[in-house]
């Protein structure tokens, strides 16, 4: 009979060398990802509920006319009157500080991906790993690095949400046209101008694909970021399921729902006005 392999002991021996060699690392991180979280947060708290509302609807109705800009200020206007304005506006920048970390990193990954076979085959087994294991298993490490709160709720999201930037960036910039590379090589274009003035005006309907598909990732995370002190809308809702309250669990994945049509129409309306532009 083959013996067990030692993989658990492996992984706690590895992750506590890293707990012991790179504490310093861990901290600069988490300082970082406090200082992003307070600073969006407090962005979202500065005006009052109806003037940001009013802000939010204008910017609607630039992207989408009246039909969008009625339906966001109803459902921010409900929010509002259910009682959950401030802890959605908490929870906006926990989703938005995941999203902007998950896209400085998977931008440049994909494109790194897009221009080197080697690399996307390298990529590829850790993309399908990183997307197919449950998502709880994150909170573990995240929690051992960086305790309880904000911090490894945005760890556990980035790790979450970051393939779908990192796939449809890498997609987008190999369907560009052969052809139309190698007129820019035979004109003979840096691989820098290549990639900004090419590659990624033409790969941006996709990019920006990956971009919608990973703020919606970030914000499934939520509710699981609150198991771990993570604070907003997700602390009510998971409050409520440990206490057996359908009506407010109800309510607060209601708010859950109208945050995330929102931020989903806002970015695919974002990516129709850079087809049309």
């Amino acid at each position: 009979m083959i013996p067990k392999l030692p993989l658990a002991e492996w992984v706690e021996a590895g992750v506590d060398w890293l707990g012991s060699n790179l504490s310093f690392v861990f901290d600069l991180i988490s300082a970082v990802i406090e200082g992003i979280v307070n600073g969006l947060s407090a962005v979202f708290h500065f005006p009052p509920s109806l003037v940001l509302i009013a802000l939010i609807a204008a910017l609607a109705y630039y992207l989408g006319r009246w039909p969008f800009a009625v339906l966001a200020a109803a459902g921010l206007l409900l929010i509002d009157n259910l009682g959950f304005w401030s802890n959605t506006m908490d929870t906006l920048a926990l989703v938005m500080t995941s999203a902007l970390i998950s896209i400085v990193i998977g931008i440049p990954v994909g494109v790194w991906c897009a221009q080197h076979d080697k690399v996307r085959k390298i990529f590829t087994p850790l993309l399908d790993f990183m997307q197919t294991m449950p998502a709880f298993v994150y909170l573990i490490p995240a929690v051992t690095f960086f305790g309880l709160g904000v911090v490894p709720g945005v760890i556990a999201s980035v790790i979450f949400a970051v393939p779908p930037t990192i796939r449809l960036t890498n997609l987008g910039i190999r369907q560009v046209a052969e052809d139309l590379v190698e007129a820019a090589d035979a004109f003979g274009s840096t691989p820098g101008q290549k990639l900004f003035k090419l590659q990624f005006p033409l790969a941006m309907p996709s990019i920006m694909a990956g971009v919608n598909q990973t703020i919606m990732l970030a914000l499934s995370m939520v509710v699981i970021a609150s198991m771990i002190g993570a604070q907003g809308i997700g602390a009510d809702v998971y409050r409520a399921v440990t206490q057996i309250k359908t009506g407010q669990g109800f309510e607060a994945g209601l708010a859950i729902v109208v945050l995330a049509i929102l931020l989903d129409r806002i970015t695919q309306y974002i990516m129709k006005k850079k087809r049309s532009v």
